[in-house]
C-alpha cells in the first residue's frame, strides 16, 4: 500500500473534523498530485502543477497557523522549529520550480527533489508532530482545531509567499491580504504556472 493509501486509511479511523485526519488526507492528495504532475504533459502538466502549488500553499499556511502552535507546546519548540524550517526550504525549492520551463528536464529533476523534501516533511509530521498532538489534545480539541484549520484554509493564499513560509506570525499577517490578491489573480486567469 502506498503512503497516500496508508494516510487515507489512518485518516478514515479518526472522527470528522479531527485536525490529524484532515492533514493526513491532505498529505495523501499532495503525494498523488506529485505523481500526476510527473505523468502529465503540456497544458495538463501546467494545470496539475498549479493545483499542487495551491494545495501546498493553503495546506502549509493553515498548518503553520493552527497546528504548529499546539505542536510547539506538545512536541517541543525544536520540533516546531524543524517543521517550519523544512517548510521554508520547500518554499525556496518551489520558487525555483516556478521559474522553470515545465517541459524541461531540469524541471523534472527539481520536481523530484521537491517531492522528496515535501514527502520527508510530511513523514516527520506524521511520525513526530502528529502523535504528540494526539497524545496531548482531546478528541474535542482536535476537532475544534480541524474546524479552525478549514476556516484558515479558506483565507489562506493560493500560492506560497516566501516572506511568510515557515513563520506562523507572518502567515497571520501576510496570509489574508495575500489571499485576496491571489484569489483575484486566479479569478482573472492571471495565476502563475
Amino acid at each position: 500500500m502506498s503512503n497516500a493509501a496508508l494516510e487515507r486509511a489512518e485518516a478514515a479511523k479518526l472522527p470528522q473534523d479531527d485536525i490529524i485526519g484532515i492533514l493526513l488526507t491532505q498529505h495523501a492528495r499532495i503525494r498523488e498530485l506529485f505523481a500526476e504532475v510527473h505523468m502529465a504533459r503540456g497544458d495538463e502538466k501546467k494545470a496539475k502543477f498549479s493545483e499542487l502549488r495551491a494545495q501546498l500553499a493553503v495546506h502549509e499556511a493553515a498548518e503553520e497557523m493552527i497546528l504548529r502552535p499546539v505542536a510547539k507546546k506538545q512536541a517541543g519548540e525544536s520540533e516546531a522549529m524543524n517543521r517550519n524550517e523544512e517548510e521554508a526550504e520547500a518554499g525556496r525549492i518551489l520558487a525555483e520550480l516556478e521559474r522553470m520551463d515545465l517541459a524541461g528536464s531540469q524541471f523534472e529533476a527539481k520536481l523530484t527533489e521537491f517531492e522528496k523534501a515535501v514527502g520527508d516533511h510530511a513523514d516527520h509530521e506524521e511520525q513526530e508532530e502528529f502523535p504528540a498532538v494526539r497524545a496531548g489534545c482531546s478528541q474535542e480539541q482536535r476537532q475544534k482545531m480541524g474546524r479552525r484549520l478549514r476556516k484558515a484554509e479558506r483565507a489562506a493564499p493560493t500560492r506560497p509567499h516566501p516572506a511568510a513560509a515557515g513563520s506562523p506570525a507572518a502567515q497571520w499577517t501576510v496570509g489574508p491580504f495575500a489571499s485576496l490578491v491571489d484569489r483575484a489573480r486566479d479569478a482573472m486567469g492571471g495565476g502563475r504556472g
